[in-house]
């Protein structure tokens, strides 16, 4: 299975195969009728507290890294319920809001999928 990332405000394509928002809130001002979402799984996004000290109060993106893998790690059965789910689809695209595309969770959260 190919995993991709994009962010959920771009236009949905074909290419995407099955399309997982993985934030814990919706995208604002995204109709879901526009985001063409398949699955919203808010159980293997970062926290709310782990989102905050990101986003808003500057954690650099190393600590939020190892943290967010901490929060994956304990929280396995959420990532092995989404790993079931996505069994037998041939390209899976990872949907995130934020507007930073090197630095957000999809990355790691694929790590956490292929794991």
């Amino acid at each position: 299975m190919q995993i991709l990332s994009k962010r959920v405000y771009e236009e949905p394509a074909a290419a995407d195969g099955f399309r997982v928002l993985v934030d814990r809130l919706w995208p604002r001002g995204l109709s879901k009728q526009r985001a063409e979402v398949d699955l919203w799984d808010k159980d293997v996004a970062p926290s709310a507290e782990l989102r905050t000290a990101y986003h808003h109060d500057g954690m650099p993106f190393e600590d939020f890294a190892t943290a967010y893998r901490a929060e994956l790690k304990a929280n396995a059965d959420a990532v092995a319920a989404l790993r079931r789910q996505l069994e037998g689809k041939d390209v899976v695209t990872l949907l995130y809001a934020t507007s930073d595309t090197e630095h957000n969770h999809t990355g790691l959260l694929r790590e956490a999928l292929r794991a």
